[in-house]
C-alpha cells in the first residue's frame, strides 16, 4: 500500500476492468468512437480522433489508436484519476502495467502453436501472451499524440504525462565540450519508451522453400510467392497490384506501399513474370477486358 503523499503504486494488484469499447460506425466523419463504461461516448478521444481523420490519417491508425487509448482510459479508471489530471506518475505506472499484463485469451485452435513459440522452419516466433516492445511503445505514441493535440489545441492539461524524446532535450549538449574528452551522444529513447530488441533477420532454408513452392497447386499461387521472394513486398501490397502497373518488359511491377499509400516500382524476377503469364493464359477467356 502506498504511503501518504506517495505517487508509489502497487501495479501488479491493479484491477483493471475491461470497462467500456470502441464502436465501428457508418459514419465517414466518425469512423470509430470510444464509449465508456456506461456507453457515453467519450468526446476527448472522438475530437482528437476528427483531427486524425482530417490530417489524413488512414482506417487501420483510426481504429488503432482508439484501442490504445481506450486501454488508457480504462487504466485511469482504475487508479481513480480523470485523464486531464495524469501525470508522470501515472504515465509509469501504466507503462509498468502495460508490461507485466498478460493479453486477453482468446479462442485458440487446437493445432495452434503455443505462444511464443518459434517456427523451427521460418524462424518466426508466435505472439506471446504478454504485449510485444512494439506493442508498448505504439501505446505510448498514441496516448502522447492525443494530449498534444489537446495541448496545442485548448491549452491543456499543461503537461503531457508522456514526455518528449531526451534527444529533443539534448540539442546543446556538447555546446561546450571540452576536446579533451569524447563527445557525449544524446538519448534518443524518451522516458517510459520501452527498448525494442533488433530481432535478427529471419530466412527459410532452400530446400524448405523448394518443398513450399512444390506444394502449390496453382500458377496463381507460384507467381505470387516468386513476385513476394523476388521483390520484399507484403503480400497485402502485392494482392492490390493492377494489372496496368506489371511492366515485364522492364522486369518491374508497381506496389502502393502501405504506409506512404506511394506507389513504387520494383524490380522481380524472371520466373514471377513467367508464372503471371501463365496465370494470365489460364483465365484469359474468364475475366473481363481492360487494363485493371
Amino acid at each position: 500500500m502506498a504511503e501518504p503523499g506517495s505517487t508509489f503504486r502497487n501495479v501488479a494488484a491493479l484491477k483493471v476492468d475491461r470497462a467500456g469499447r470502441v464502436d465501428e460506425t457508418a459514419d465517414r466523419l466518425r469512423p470509430f468512437r470510444v464509449l465508456d463504461e456506461d456507453g457515453v461516448e467519450v468526446e476527448a478521444v472522438s475530437e482528437f480522433l476528427h483531427h486524425m481523420l482530417a490530417d489524413d490519417a488512414s482506417p487501420a491508425s483510426l481504429r488503432s489508436y482508439a484501442y490504445e487509448l481506450l486501454a488508457w482510459f480504462r487504466f485511469l479508471r482504475a487508479v481513480g484519476i480523470d485523464w486531464h489530471a495524469a501525470g508522470r506518475a501515472e504515465a509509469r505506472d501504466f507503462a509498468l502495467w502495460l508490461k507485466i499484463s498478460k493479453k486477453p485469451p482468446r479462442q485458440r485452435r487446437p493445432d495452434t502453436p503455443a505462444a511464443g513459440s518459434v517456427n523451427p522452419v521460418t524462424g518466426k516466433a508466435t505472439s506471446g501472451e504478454n504485449y510485444a516492445a512494439r506493442t508498448r511503445r505504439h501505446a505510448r505514441a498514441a496516448i502522447r499524440s492525443f494530449y498534444e493535440y489537446h495541448r496545442e489545441m485548448h491549452g491543456r492539461p499543461l503537461v503531457n504525462p508522456f514526455p518528449k524524446s531526451r534527444g529533443a532535450e539534448d540539442d546543446h549538449l556538447n555546446a561546450h565540450h571540452n576536446p579533451m574528452q569524447p563527445f557525449r551522444r544524446p538519448s534518443r529513447r524518451a522516458m517510459y519508451q520501452p527498448k525494442e530488441p533488433k530481432p535478427a533477420p529471419r530466412s527459410i532454408p532452400d530446400q524448405a522453400f523448394n518443398d513450399l513452392f512444390a506444394a502449390l497447386s496453382c500458377n496463381r499461387d507460384r507467381a505470387l510467392i516468386a513476385f513476394y521472394i523476388s521483390t520484399g513486398a507484403r503480400a497485402s501490397e502485392l494482392l492490390g497490384v493492377r494489372q496496368r502497373l506489371v511492366v515485364p518488359e522492364e522486369q518491374v511491377i508497381g506496389v502502393v506501399r502501405k504506409g506512404s499509400r506511394a506507389l513504387q516500382q520494383l524490380p522481380a524476377s524472371t520466373d514471377a513474370f513467367v508464372w503471371l503469364r501463365l496465370y494470365q493464359q489460364e483465365v484469359r477467356d474468364l475475366v473481363p477486358k481492360g487494363p485493371d
